[in-house]
């Protein structure tokens, strides 16, 4: 991948969301004297990498609300060029634009982390307090995160194929090309960041008791208790604030937990999945909170249970042109979105069916259903809490703990379940005597419905080599022609 290196070498100097984040020299190691002399550049440069994973390339639209979730068959579109990536057409021009532009600005952000990785060490002493820590941790559990995605889309899954040639870990700044490693290589390297992230982490503010998870704009009536005010925004360093927007401790915890459910070490993800629930940090969306009845305090997408993600305001227009303005460019189909959602069964109770979407009936075309959960208050202050693009949820914790603990205890992993379905309005609860299979096939239909436009769910069809039917009915076979995008053409040769 000598090519792409060189190119995310020389796009560090002009990074964007920070003018001065590396003096780069185009033939050799990055010079960061200038930025990393001081414990602000370090935070300049970390909030950067952040606002870049914000933007509409990675997170703040293709790997969230857009390729991912056509992939899924979540939407029925119009335009020819998204129907061309819902149906796996790999050869199209355009879908090897956005798989390879995807491929690069996901290393772009790795060679941001590394930068500050590759400094922080050497810096040590110009950090205050526990911030060397948080800053290093950070940069690792985002840099892990980074790189899963890569793998969840570049190469065989560790069930389809753990010794296939995968992708490239980059832990270094260099025009020098880093070897491929395989799959389960891979996901060793993506553990060893994470649990070296997670010690650094044990100083991050979240664990502290009196950091409390809630809304910032709330607006709270009658006699509210001073414990059930969010704190997240109050007090302190503002750099330690907000801190799920960031790749947090419980992040570290919640990634942990998905990549060895991916590895399929069950015992070891559902140790990490439990730390997370274990915490009691991040409480339920009440139904009070999800369906209030003023429109700029309405939490559609369970705010408080979010345990990272990315913070994404220029997003607003897009995300209504998308999904909720007169003629949105994703939307499912009225029968499809009632029977992801179940309609016909459990599905008549769902606060997710009952509130994210609105029925738009037409005489001369199909009836569909436009998402109005991503929906923003015109008065951005007026909102209960910020825009975001969800990273890792608290209820994922519990369809993770779900999983990995059916085989052992299948009564608690039908807790796990039913937890999730009793705070979505959802009252019926499995039966103790379900089988594996049905079990699973209710945990990906669940999994569907709570993730729906957040580009999820292709991954665990993915992880779980299911096949994939789209909206007509046609059957995409669950084979690496679907799940394995290609490699950008000059990375080819270096995989084989």
């Amino acid at each position: 991948m000598k090519k792409y290196l060189y190119i995310i070498a020389i796009s560090l100097l002009v990074f964007s969301s920070c003018k001065k984040f590396l003096d780069v020299q185009p033939e050799s190691d990055i010079s960061k004297e200038e930025l990393f002399k001081t414990e602000d550049g370090f935070k300049e440069a970390l909030n950067g990498v952040y606002s870049y994973c914000a933007g509409k390339d990675l997170y703040g639209d293709d790997l969230t609300f857009k390729n991912l979730e056509l992939m899924a068959q979540n939407y029925a579109p119009g335009n020819v060029s998204y129907k061309n990536i819902q149906s796996f057409l790999y050869a199209d021009a355009g879908v090897i634009g956005d798989n390879d532009r995807i491929w690069i600005n996901i290393y772009k952000a790795i060679g941001y982390c590394n930068a500050i990785l590759e400094a922080v060490d050497a810096r040590k002493d110009v950090f205050s307090g526990n911030n060397y820590d948080i800053v290093k941790g950070e940069a690792l559990t985002l840099r892990a995160y980074l790189h899963f995605d890569l793998l969840r889309l570049f190469a065989p899954s560790y069930k389809n194929n753990a010794a296939a040639k995968a992708i490239p870990y980059v832990t270094t700044i260099s025009i020098k090309s880093t070897p491929f490693s395989t799959t389960t290589e891979i996901l060793d390297k993506i553990i060893g960041d994470l649990t070296t992230a997670k010690l650094l982490l044990k100083s991050d503010p979240i664990i502290n008791g009196g950091y409390v998870v809630g809304y910032p704009n709330k607006i709270y009536t009658g006699n509210v208790a001073d414990e059930d005010i969010a704190t997240e925004v109050s007090g302190g360093d503002i750099f330690l604030q907000n801190r799920r927007h960031r790749m947090n401790y419980y992040a570290a915890c919640g990634e942990l937990a998905r990549v060895y459910l991916y590895k399929e070490d069950f015992a070891k993800s559902l140790e990490n999945a439990n730390e997370v629930i274990d915490a009691k940090k991040f409480p339920w969306t009440t139904k009070e909170d999800f369906f209030s009845s003023v429109s700029n305090q309405k939490d559609r997408i369970f705010y408080p249970e979010l345990i990272a993600g990315f913070y994404i305001p220029e997003s607003k227009d897009m995300l209504s042109d998308y999904f909720s303005d007169s003629s949105p460019e994703f939307s499912p189909l009225l029968e499809q979105k009632d029977i992801i959602f179940e309609k016909g069964t459990v599905g008549a109770d769902d606060w997710r069916w009952m509130a994210w979407f609105t029925d738009v009936l037409s005489t001369n075309s199909p009836n569909r259903a436009y998402l109005r959960k991503y929906d923003r208050n015109s008065d951005q202050v007026g909102n209960a809490h910020p825009l975001m693009a969800p990273a890792i949820r608290l209820s994922e914790m519990y369809y993770i703990a779900a999983e990995a603990s059916f085989d052992r205890d299948k009564a608690k992993a039908i807790t796990y379940f039913n937890t999730v379905r009793e705070h979505r309005g959802i009252g019926d609860g499995l039966p103790a005597s379900i089988d594996k299979t049905e079990f699973m096939n209710k945990l990906v239909a669940e999994c569907r419905k709570e993730f729906f436009a957040e580009g999820q769910i292709f991954y665990m069809y993915k992880r779980l080599n299911r096949d994939i039917t789209n909206t007509n009915g046609q059957v995409y076979p669950a084979t690496n022609r679907i799940f394995v995008l290609p490699l950008p053409l000059d990375e080819q040769a270096y995989r084989n």
